[in-house]
């Protein structure tokens, strides 16, 4: 999918191979990802003429659990920026980002052993697995829209966002919620619903609905950082 974005985007795409659970609970991956920002700042890429990268321009994107580290990395990156870091968050792109609680919503109960990849069952564990010993699923790492507690604080530099939900997806009330919270705080937001979308879509390059999402964030990534040159 890197790949792809590359081609199809005309992007540098660096992947980062932050620390997992159990092993590495809350925070080692938001750790591992802010430590990447700050060595593109202070480092940058390797040198090639041939791949001119403007640190000014950056989207961070992310997949599933992705997306949640996509949230709280930005949170974190705008709340307190190393000072003199060239590098700026353009927009964020959750594709199904990873969000919950210990409500169960109508669409989690809904799809419940029907929706492949993610379930009530497989859920509950992943959570137990990331989050700190003895917090519940309204931990602020996975409740992040507000109902069961405080709604997180956004810096004024909070970057605009990009949602994509599925119609499939159980997790799909979350990321609504999500979009929602951004608009009641004043963000930018761009909700794409998917009706047909099983989590993971993105996965099947033959699906129609890929096609459209790399549509879909070429169309955001010129709205929120247009190309200074031809060759940007």
């Amino acid at each position: 999918m890197c790949r792809r974005f590359c081609r199809e985007l005309g992007a540098v795409v660096v992947s980062v191979n932050y620390r997992l659970a159990p092993e590495h609970r809350h925070p080692a991956a938001y750790d591992d990802c802010v430590d990447v920002l700050r060595y593109l700042g202070a480092t940058g890429l390797p040198a090639d003429a041939s791949v001119p990268v403007d640190l000014s321009r950056c989207f961070l994107g992310g997949d599933s659990a992705g997306g949640n580290i996509v949230h709280h990395v930005a949170q974190r990156w705008t709340d307190a920026p190393p000072p003199d870091s060239p590098v700026r968050l353009a927009g964020i792109i959750l594709l199904q980002p990873y969000f919950g609680g210990e409500e169960r919503t109508e669409a989690e109960l809904r799809l419940e052993g029907v929706a492949p990849v993610v379930n009530m069952r497989r859920s509950d564990w992943a959570w137990r697995a990331f989050l700190p010993e003895g917090a519940d699923r309204n931990h602020p790492a996975a409740h992040v829209t507000g109902e069961a507690g405080p709604e997180p604080e956004l810096a004024e530099a909070f970057p605009p966002a990009m949602v994509a939900v599925g119609g499939l997806d159980p997790l799909q009330d979350w990321q609504r919620r999500y979009g929602a919270m951004l608009r009641r705080k004043g963000k930018a937001v761009k909700v794409l619903e998917l009706p047909d979308a099983i989590h993971a879509f993105y996965c099947f390059p033959e699906l129609p609905d890929s096609g459209r999402l790399v549509e879909e964030i070429r169309a955001f990534i010129g709205t929120n950082a247009p190309t200074h040159h031809p060759d940007a």
